[in-house]
Protein backbone atom coordinates (compact mmCIF):
# COMPACT_ATOMS: atom_id res chain seq x y z
CA UNK A 1 0.00 0.00 0.00
CA UNK A 2 1.20 3.57 -0.78
CA UNK A 3 2.16 6.04 1.74
CA UNK A 4 0.02 9.05 1.92
CA UNK A 5 1.14 11.87 -0.23
CA UNK A 6 2.80 14.21 2.57
CA UNK A 7 3.22 18.24 2.81
CA UNK A 8 5.07 19.99 5.47
CA UNK A 9 4.28 23.11 6.56
CA UNK A 10 6.13 26.09 7.90
CA UNK A 11 4.83 29.34 9.37
CA UNK A 12 8.04 31.27 10.39
CA UNK A 13 10.02 34.07 11.28
CA UNK A 14 12.13 35.47 8.58
CA UNK A 15 15.04 33.86 10.15
CA UNK A 16 12.77 30.20 10.73
CA UNK A 17 11.55 30.77 14.07
CA UNK A 18 8.29 29.21 14.87
CA UNK A 19 7.63 30.89 18.64
CA UNK A 20 9.89 32.08 21.42
CA UNK A 21 11.91 30.58 23.46
CA UNK A 22 9.28 30.36 26.43
CA UNK A 23 7.14 28.99 23.49
CA UNK A 24 4.79 32.14 23.03
CA UNK A 25 3.71 31.75 18.95
CA UNK A 26 0.46 34.03 18.63
CA UNK A 27 1.47 35.19 16.28
CA UNK A 28 4.23 34.75 14.18
CA UNK A 29 2.97 35.14 10.98
CA UNK A 30 -0.54 37.25 9.38
CA UNK A 31 -3.73 36.31 9.49
CA UNK A 32 -3.97 36.20 6.01
CA UNK A 33 -1.62 33.39 5.93
CA UNK A 34 -3.31 32.07 8.45
CA UNK A 35 -6.19 32.37 6.22
CA UNK A 36 -4.69 30.55 3.30
CA UNK A 37 -3.20 28.02 5.28
CA UNK A 38 -6.44 26.89 6.57
CA UNK A 39 -7.06 26.08 2.45
CA UNK A 40 -4.06 23.57 2.77
CA UNK A 41 -6.03 21.94 5.64
CA UNK A 42 -9.14 21.31 3.91
CA UNK A 43 -7.44 19.86 0.62
CA UNK A 44 -6.06 17.38 3.17
CA UNK A 45 -7.56 14.10 4.36
CA UNK A 46 -5.22 14.28 7.71
CA UNK A 47 -3.34 17.11 9.72
CA UNK A 48 -1.01 16.01 12.30
CA UNK A 49 1.22 17.66 15.29
CA UNK A 50 3.55 16.36 17.77
CA UNK A 51 2.48 16.20 21.06
CA UNK A 52 4.69 19.70 22.65
CA UNK A 53 2.17 21.68 19.83
CA UNK A 54 -0.74 19.82 21.16
CA UNK A 55 0.30 20.95 24.23
CA UNK A 56 1.41 24.14 23.86
CA UNK A 57 -0.77 26.23 21.46
CA UNK A 58 -4.25 23.74 21.93
CA UNK A 59 -4.90 24.28 18.65
CA UNK A 60 -8.55 22.89 17.00
CA UNK A 61 -6.87 22.06 13.77
CA UNK A 62 -10.05 22.55 11.63
CA UNK A 63 -10.63 24.09 8.32
CA UNK A 64 -12.49 26.64 9.38
CA UNK A 65 -12.97 26.81 5.77
CA UNK A 66 -16.80 26.84 4.29
CA UNK A 67 -18.29 23.97 2.60
CA UNK A 68 -14.83 22.66 3.26
CA UNK A 69 -14.02 19.33 5.18
CA UNK A 70 -12.08 19.28 8.22
CA UNK A 71 -9.21 16.53 8.39
CA UNK A 72 -8.82 14.31 10.54
CA UNK A 73 -6.59 15.59 13.44
CA UNK A 74 -3.23 13.16 14.10
CA UNK A 75 -1.33 13.96 17.30
CA UNK A 76 2.47 11.96 17.81
CA UNK A 77 2.23 11.34 21.13
CA UNK A 78 5.09 9.10 22.82
CA UNK A 79 3.67 9.37 26.25
CA UNK A 80 0.03 10.06 25.78
CA UNK A 81 0.46 13.59 27.33
CA UNK A 82 -2.52 14.49 25.38
CA UNK A 83 -4.87 16.49 27.83
CA UNK A 84 -8.18 15.52 28.36
CA UNK A 85 -9.98 19.02 28.05
CA UNK A 86 -7.79 19.73 24.84
CA UNK A 87 -10.05 20.54 21.60
CA UNK A 88 -8.86 17.60 19.59
CA UNK A 89 -9.66 15.61 22.38
CA UNK A 90 -13.16 17.34 23.77
CA UNK A 91 -14.13 17.71 20.17
CA UNK A 92 -13.27 13.77 18.58
CA UNK A 93 -16.76 12.81 18.23
CA UNK A 94 -17.38 16.04 16.18
CA UNK A 95 -14.31 15.76 13.96
CA UNK A 96 -12.04 12.31 13.64
CA UNK A 97 -8.98 12.58 16.44
CA UNK A 98 -5.89 10.15 16.36
CA UNK A 99 -3.09 9.31 18.57
CA UNK A 100 -0.05 7.80 17.62
CA UNK A 101 1.87 6.67 20.67
CA UNK A 102 4.31 3.77 22.29
CA UNK A 103 2.22 1.72 24.54
CA UNK A 104 -1.82 2.05 23.51
CA UNK A 105 -3.24 -0.10 26.44
CA UNK A 106 -3.58 1.64 29.51
CA UNK A 107 -5.85 3.37 31.56
CA UNK A 108 -5.03 6.64 29.57
CA UNK A 109 -5.87 5.00 26.17
CA UNK A 110 -8.91 3.88 27.56
CA UNK A 111 -9.67 6.82 28.82
CA UNK A 112 -9.49 8.80 25.26
CA UNK A 113 -11.17 5.88 23.31
CA UNK A 114 -13.93 6.40 25.65
CA UNK A 115 -14.07 9.78 24.25
CA UNK A 116 -14.02 9.09 20.85
CA UNK A 117 -10.09 9.40 20.30
CA UNK A 118 -8.73 6.54 17.72
CA UNK A 119 -5.63 5.22 19.96
CA UNK A 120 -2.70 3.60 18.25
CA UNK A 121 0.66 2.01 18.74
CA UNK A 122 3.85 1.90 17.10
CA UNK A 123 7.10 0.93 17.74
CA UNK A 124 8.98 3.70 19.29
CA UNK A 125 12.99 3.15 18.51
CA UNK A 126 14.22 6.74 19.20
CA UNK A 127 11.53 7.77 17.86
CA UNK A 128 7.50 6.92 17.17
CA UNK A 129 7.51 5.13 13.70
CA UNK A 130 6.80 6.75 11.20
CA UNK A 131 6.17 4.26 8.51
CA UNK A 132 4.09 2.29 10.42
CA UNK A 133 1.76 4.91 11.34
CA UNK A 134 1.47 5.79 7.64
CA UNK A 135 0.47 2.35 6.87
CA UNK A 136 -2.59 2.25 9.96
CA UNK A 137 -3.06 6.09 7.83
CA UNK A 138 -3.54 3.91 4.66
CA UNK A 139 -5.68 1.25 6.01
CA UNK A 140 -8.05 3.79 7.17
CA UNK A 141 -8.55 5.66 3.53
CA UNK A 142 -6.16 8.68 4.49
CA UNK A 143 -4.35 9.81 1.00
CA UNK A 144 -3.06 13.07 2.40
CA UNK A 145 -1.29 14.02 5.10
CA UNK A 146 -0.73 17.70 6.29
CA UNK A 147 2.52 18.25 8.83
CA UNK A 148 2.34 21.45 10.90
CA UNK A 149 4.60 20.77 13.18
CA UNK A 150 6.31 21.52 15.47
CA UNK A 151 10.29 21.84 14.63
CA UNK A 152 10.71 17.80 15.99
CA UNK A 153 8.34 16.21 14.24
CA UNK A 154 8.90 18.03 11.26
CA UNK A 155 12.44 17.14 11.44
CA UNK A 156 11.51 13.97 11.90
CA UNK A 157 9.83 13.47 8.79
CA UNK A 158 12.84 15.16 6.82
CA UNK A 159 15.25 12.87 8.72
CA UNK A 160 13.36 9.94 7.04
CA UNK A 161 12.60 11.78 3.83
CA UNK A 162 8.84 11.17 4.05
CA UNK A 163 7.84 14.75 2.33
CA UNK A 164 6.72 15.17 -1.15
CA UNK A 165 6.40 19.48 -0.76
CA UNK A 166 6.61 22.11 1.81
CA UNK A 167 4.82 25.03 1.84
CA UNK A 168 6.91 27.80 3.94
CA UNK A 169 4.73 30.89 5.06
CA UNK A 170 7.78 33.53 5.89
CA UNK A 171 6.83 36.68 8.06
CA UNK A 172 8.41 39.54 7.80
CA UNK A 173 9.32 39.40 11.50
CA UNK A 174 12.76 38.48 13.51
CA UNK A 175 12.71 36.67 16.74
CA UNK A 176 16.94 35.59 17.11
CA UNK A 177 19.26 32.67 17.95
CA UNK A 178 16.80 31.99 21.23
CA UNK A 179 13.58 31.12 19.49
CA UNK A 180 12.42 28.04 18.44
CA UNK A 181 13.57 26.34 15.35
CA UNK A 182 10.96 25.33 12.98
CA UNK A 183 13.08 22.12 11.76
CA UNK A 184 14.80 20.63 14.74
CA UNK A 185 18.16 18.00 14.72
CA UNK A 186 18.80 16.51 11.63
CA UNK A 187 21.96 15.33 12.74
CA UNK A 188 23.62 15.69 9.54
CA UNK A 189 27.85 15.49 9.37
CA UNK A 190 28.35 16.80 6.23
CA UNK A 191 27.02 18.97 3.56
CA UNK A 192 26.55 16.11 1.20
CA UNK A 193 23.93 15.05 3.49
CA UNK A 194 21.90 18.33 3.53
CA UNK A 195 18.47 18.33 1.95
CA UNK A 196 18.37 19.84 -1.47
CA UNK A 197 15.10 21.84 -2.32
CA UNK A 198 13.64 22.95 -5.39
CA UNK A 199 11.68 26.20 -4.97
CA UNK A 200 8.21 25.64 -7.17
CA UNK A 201 7.01 29.33 -6.50
CA UNK A 202 7.38 32.12 -4.49
CA UNK A 203 3.81 34.32 -3.57
CA UNK A 204 3.02 36.89 -0.78
CA UNK A 205 0.49 36.46 1.10
CA UNK A 206 -0.31 39.79 3.05
CA UNK A 207 2.90 40.87 3.88
CA UNK A 208 4.50 37.69 4.47
CA UNK A 209 6.09 35.39 1.65
CA UNK A 210 4.76 32.07 1.13
CA UNK A 211 6.79 29.78 -0.77
CA UNK A 212 6.21 25.97 -2.25
CA UNK A 213 9.63 23.20 -2.38
CA UNK A 214 10.05 19.62 -3.55
CA UNK A 215 12.66 17.55 -3.06
CA UNK A 216 15.52 17.53 -5.30
CA UNK A 217 16.15 14.27 -6.96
Amino acid sequence: MSRPKITLKLATSLDGKIALSNGDSQWVTSEASRAHGRYLRAENDAIAVGANTAELDNPRLTSRVPGQKNPTRIVYDTTLRLSMSSNIVTSANETPSWVFTRGAECEKSEALRAVGVKVHAVTDQDGLSLTESLDIMGQGGIRSLLVEGGGMLIASFVRAGLFDTIHWYRAPVLLGGDGRDCVGTLSLTNMGQAVRLHRMKVSTVGQDLHEIYVKKD
